[in-house]
């Protein structure tokens, strides 16, 4: 889905957009519904990433390369793919607690606080992951990415929960 919330029973009178929408440069949105967007005067609201032009070009390009190149799609693939290698992973490593995510927004939750470790593991193998807190690590692809990508990932995680494994 474009947005977050299109996945859930809800329709928000206020979206905020920033970060993949410039297309890596920085820019910052705030969409709301006409009822909600009339009660602003001029000088209500600031930004200060709205209104440059060249950022405003970047971000219609970077949703028309979203649309053109049906990377929505992709994400719902790949996403999909990643979770179900991760849940077989989980069936082989006794560290992982749970799965989840949606599109390429994955959380895998560890039973030990190892997130950290693990996260620097995998960049020393030049995977770039995020952790939140001391048991989640988090994956965030591009929405580009392959299944060869994935399945590279995936093996190079496994051999880096059978290190920690061993050094138990």
């Amino acid at each position: 889905k474009m947005f977050a919330y299109e996945n859930y029973e809800v329709e928000p009178d206020i979206i905020t957009l920033a970060k993949g929408l410039g297309g890596g440069l920085p820019i910052g949105a705030f969409v709301a519904k006409n009822e909600i967007a009339d009660a602003f005067e001029p000088g209500d609201h600031g930004s200060t990433f709205g209104g440059n032009p060249l950022v405003c070009s970047a971000a219609n390009a970077a949703i028309d390369i979203i649309q053109e190149e049906d990377l929505l799609k992709n994400s719902a693939e790949m996403g999909s793919y990643f979770e179900k290698l991760l849940f077989e992973l989980s069936g082989d490593i006794e560290l992982i607690k749970e799965v989840r995510g949606i599109g390429l927004m994955i959380g895998v939750e560890l039973t030990k606080d190892l997130a950290k470790i693990i996260s620097e593991k995998m960049l020393e193998e030049k995977i770039i992951i995020g952790t939140v807190d001391t048991k989640i690590i988090r994956f965030l692809p591009p929405l580009i990415v392959s299944k060869d990508e994935i399945d590279f990932v995936i093996k190079k995680l496994h051999q880096v929960f059978k290190e920690i494994k061993d050094d138990e």
